[in-house]
């Protein structure tokens, strides 16, 4: 390992990629410290300790803290990802994207700019429906969040997250160009890991006040590498599917003849089925806080069922990342077609009739890895509920007060967690980790250096 790292620095151009995504990164953390004008930071933080392991903790978790801070990164990255998706959803109903994304490179091109005017105007909405939000809101004791309502203050918050994000969306594209690894990956993966020191340190001073036992650690330690290793197992786990080719004569030269496979993923759909369940399951919280139906009784009793921690709230987010899987996968996977060209080019699978009969077996398998690869992303999703608040079952109606007191204190509280683990958070850093370190891996192995694995070769998420 030692070995490999000091390859690394031995490799100029490598060196040099590595040092530029380091100043990259660290631009964006600077950018962190400057925040919005127009805001009382110590309200704004009151109400986030209000609202500690809420949705609002979720989404600061993506921005890096930016959120919590309201700096001029506070949206993020999250509008270009929003628009990527959107682009590569339409180019599949689309039949002039479809056209542009079989173009090659300059069809590539036209679609990145799209998403980058997608990206703009998503900021201005999201950057709009923030400032209206934090007008309306209050800190409790703390007084007023904003300084100055009024348009004066729209325009400038709108103005303010829209140019921080173009900025990020800029520096991701630098860092993918000039840097080592996806760049946008690695801008979320900054922002992730930067909270990781502050919740050691808490969670050393819970362990030293009491609120936490030794075995409450030791548990929590041993949860967390179980964590990691059965998220790299499955995002490297992969159903192999033999393909045959035939031998054909071509005048005096012979072509095919090989066998190699298909591979499958576990988990084919990766973090966009979390995503997008996240969405759907914030509408009806943001539905909520519109003043005409605040005071509904009915409404704000379904609200408080399906808040986060809720039990029927982690149900329908499970649900609804099981249906994202299946329905992302097969938009992205089309099993005809891959039986098309695997007959075009003279290949099968060995047992099976090409044509319909091989769709429709390459279908059964991809249904079987889905429906698996959909549970493990559900159960790693609610994971981060489990370990901070707890499942509250008693906001069940009826039953709820006597499962409350049957069921263990761990179950109904949670371990006191004061940090997100698991969910996106934990695919992406752990995902993002794996493809950087592969790009690494390929540039010293290139260069015929040794990479971080003798004998072997670390394979990324995609394979």
């Amino acid at each position: 390992m030692m070995d490999a790292f000091k390859n690394i620095w031995s490799i100029p151009e490598l060196r040099r990629r590595i040092l530029y995504t380091f100043g990259m990164l660290g631009v964006y953390r600077i950018g962190s410290h400057i925040p919005t004008p127009g805001i009382d930071k110590d309200a704004l933080r009151t109400m986030f300790e209000q609202n500690a392991g809420s949705i609002l903790g979720f989404v600061d978790l993506f921005s890096g803290g930016n959120f919590a801070n309201l700096t001029i990164f506070a949206l993020g990255i999250m509008p270009y990802i929003t628009a990527s998706i959107i682009l590569q959803l339409l180019t599949v109903v689309w039949p002039y994207l479809e056209k542009l994304s079989k173009e090659g490179e300059a069809g590539r091109k036209k679609i990145t700019q799209y998403t980058r005017y997608g990206t703009v105007v998503l900021s201005v909405v999201q950057g709009f429906g923030i400032a209206l939000l934090l007008e309306s809101m209050s800190s409790g004791t703390a007084g007023q969040i904003v300084l100055n309502p009024g348009w004066s203050f729209r325009l400038m918050t709108v103005l303010t997250l829209t140019t921080g994000t173009a900025f990020l969306m800029w520096l991701g594209e630098q860092i993918s160009e000039r840097g080592i690894g996806n760049g946008i990956s690695l801008i979320i993966y900054a922002g992730i890991v930067v909270g990781l020191p502050g919740a050691i340190i808490s969670t050393v001073q819970d362990l030293k006040s009491g609120t936490l036992n030794a075995i409450q650690v030791l548990l929590l330690i041993i949860l967390m590498v179980a964590v990691i290793a059965a998220i790299v197992f499955v995002e490297r786990a992969q159903r192999r599917i033999p393909i045959q080719y035939a031998r054909r004569v071509v005048g005096r030269r012979v072509y095919g003849g090989s066998s190699t496979y298909m591979p499958l993923r576990v988990n084919s759909a990766g973090v966009i089925p979390v995503i997008f369940a996240s969405s759907v399951l914030a509408i009806p919280s943001t539905l909520g806080t519109i003043p005409a139906l605040a005071n509904v009784g009915w409404i704000q009793e379904i609200l408080r069922q399906i808040d986060y921690s809720a039990p029927l709230y982690a149900l329908l987010y499970f649900a609804a990342i099981v249906f994202f899987c299946f329905f992302y996968v097969s938009i992205i996977f089309n099993p005809m077609d891959q039986a098309d060209n695997m007959k075009k080019y003279g290949g099968f699978i060995p047992g099976i009739r090409p044509g319909k009969r091989t769709a429709e077996y390459i279908d059964q398998i991809l249904t079987r890895l889905t429906f698996a690869g959909s549970v493990y992303l559900g159960l790693i999703s609610i994971l981060p509920m489990f370990l901070i608040s707890g499942f509250r079952v008693q906001l069940l109606p009826g039953v709820g007060p006597y499962l409350d007191r049957i069921l263990p204190d761990f179950i109904t509280t949670g371990l006191g967690v004061k940090f997100f683990f698991g969910g996106t958070s934990l695919l992406i850093v752990v995902g993002v980790a794996m493809d950087t370190v592969q790009q690494i891996e390929s540039q010293l192995i290139m260069r015929h250096y040794e990479g971080f694995m003798k004998g072997t070769r670390i394979k990324g998420r995609r394979g």
